[in-house]
């Protein structure tokens, strides 16, 4: 066979092999709803959580939810920064809410701690550029979920987030979990992507997410925004809230009492 004939037949079958990963790909975005559980029709759930900055002053109750989210999701506490996981965690004030329109807040705010976590916006940019939708928003209730069995650690998502809620596993996560792995919740693996899920394995038991649970006093509420007569909905009306980079058309669900 001359090196042209040979050269056409390679490339031709480069050219196959291209076109049918291509349409894996398309199937598999086409059946990227994953494992979730159906949390009422589509339309009349909304997941939401409400931060009462002023209640996590009094109780100083930061470390506790953060605890109780990583123990129950088996989040590794690694030493090093750069390597770190966060599931839910602590920023500055200004870091926080970077954004002008919140400079004259009330100073007592700038400088407490303030909660952070996986924002799962109605308008989710993450979503959109993961390549095997290892990501997506659950139509059922709106959560932004993660499949890691899926994730092929690109980190788009990460790119795309605006708010930092998402990490990526450097290294190994196993051995770092404190105390050992918690059975009921499966471990991650090193080269993929998390996040929080608010707890969603529970919401499907009926219970309360993990760091909801670990605040006594209602420094954290979640709830149904799509209900009026939800708590999430009375603490709305009543407070005037903020949220994390709401500017950029993302539409947080979180939102921070001030």
């Amino acid at each position: 066979m001359d090196g042209s004939r040979r050269g056409f037949l390679w490339l031709a079958g480069l050219t196959a092999l291209g076109a049918a990963g291509a349409a894996s790909l398309k199937a598999l975005a086409q059946h990227a709803e994953g494992p979730s559980v159906t949390v009422g029709l589509q339309g009349e759930t909304r997941w939401a959580m409400v931060v009462d900055l002023d209640k996590f002053r009094l109780h100083k109750s930061w470390n506790r939810c953060i605890v109780a989210c990583h123990r129950v999701h088996n989040v590794p506490s690694i030493p090093i920064k750069d390597d770190e996981i966060k599931w839910i965690w602590t920023e500055e004030f200004e870091k926080a809410f970077p954004s002008e329109e919140h400079e004259y807040v009330a100073d007592r705010y700038r400088q407490l701690p303030v909660p952070v976590l996986c924002n799962h916006c109605n308008n989710p940019p993450c979503t959109r550029v993961c390549p095997t939708q290892a990501t997506w928003k659950r139509a059922s209730d709106g959560i932004v979920m993660m499949d890691w069995h899926r994730c092929i650690g690109c980190r788009y998502c990460i790119v795309a987030c605006p708010y930092g809620s998402r990490s990526f596993n450097w290294r190994d996560p196993r051995p770092y979990i404190e105390g050992g792995a918690h059975r009921d919740f499966p471990t991650r693996m090193r080269g993929v992507v998390e996040k929080c899920t608010f707890c969603e394995e529970r919401l499907a038991k009926g219970l309360k997410p993990a760091c909801v649970e670990a605040c006594e006093h209602g420094e954290l509420v979640f709830g149904n925004l799509e209900d009026p007569d939800s708590e999430v909905r009375q603490l709305l009306r009543e407070h005037f809230t903020i949220r994390r980079k709401a500017n950029l058309g993302t539409q947080p669900e979180v939102y921070y009492i001030v």
